[in-house]
């Protein structure tokens, strides 16, 4: 079964012996779409305007024909005839036939337009020229507020527990809770590609004039040392977890 269906009828808009050709697609995801073609009495295949208008040349004017439909649009004939022994504009018909328009804003562009620069002293710098590297978009501060209330749930709606946080892990900010403080680490740590320390300005300043003196690359924490003993203590956790998962598997 053929996927197309071909529909051929005599054009009357266009000269004697040229017959118009509607093809609808029956299946895929262009189900439904109509291509349009035209044929010379000599059985040659146009698929376009701008091919019908090369074709014709200066013997038929294409200004007010639509391609789509094969009809003349009467409101856009012009009043006054092209002049003779003119060339011929192959684009003319191509502005009123509205399935070739491309969808573009008409209105006049509101954002600055190119321009070519010249300098006249060979050490001069435009404000291009001291940017460094790609340009990052500024970051919102204490972010982490937003999401004040908000938990995760699991299937059953339950609650899931708040993990808490070693002591000497403090926070900077005005009213900060344990999950913005976790919500910062944990996206300090998916984001930032440098060592994550902590706020290396006093909690004061921070909370003075936050836009200046907090780094958005840290999480909203104090400056943080992690010791010797604070690692082994972390690795005899990691261990004693790994035995009662052992155990809780074998069970």
């Amino acid at each position: 079964m053929s996927s197309y269906e071909k529909r051929r009828s005599d054009c009357s808009a266009l000269p004697h012996g040229w017959i118009r050709e509607e093809v609808v697609r029956k299946s895929g995801l262009s189900a439904g779409k109509t291509d349009v073609y035209y044929y010379s009495p000599d059985g040659r295949k146009f698929r376009s305007k701008p091919q019908l208008a090369r074709q014709l040349g200066d013997t038929f004017d294409l200004s007010s024909f639509d391609f789509r439909t094969g009809k003349i649009i009467h409101s856009a004939i012009r009043k006054s005839k092209r002049l003779k022994g003119t060339t011929y504009d192959y684009a003319r018909g191509i502005r009123h036939d509205a399935s070739l328009v491309l969808p573009i804003r008409q209105t006049a562009s509101i954002f600055k337009q190119p321009v070519t620069v010249h300098k006249t002293q060979p050490e001069s710098k435009t404000r291009t020229d001291l940017k460094h590297g790609p340009q990052e978009q500024p970051k919102q501060l204490f972010w982490e507020k937003k999401l004040q209330g908000l938990n995760a749930c699991d299937i059953t709606e339950e609650m899931f527990k708040v993990l808490d946080l070693p002591s000497n892990i403090q926070g900077v900010g005005p009213e900060l809770s344990e999950e913005n403080l976790l919500q910062s680490i944990a996206a300090a740590l998916h984001l930032s590609n440098q060592p994550l320390i902590g706020q290396t300005a006093s909690k004061a300043a921070i909370e003075k004039n936050p836009g200046v003196h907090i780094n958005t690359e840290q999480p909203l924490i104090q400056k943080l040392v992690v010791t010797e003993d604070d690692i082994r203590r972390q690795e005899l956790r990691v261990v004693a977890a790994r035995k009662r998962l052992e155990e809780a598997l074998r069970a």
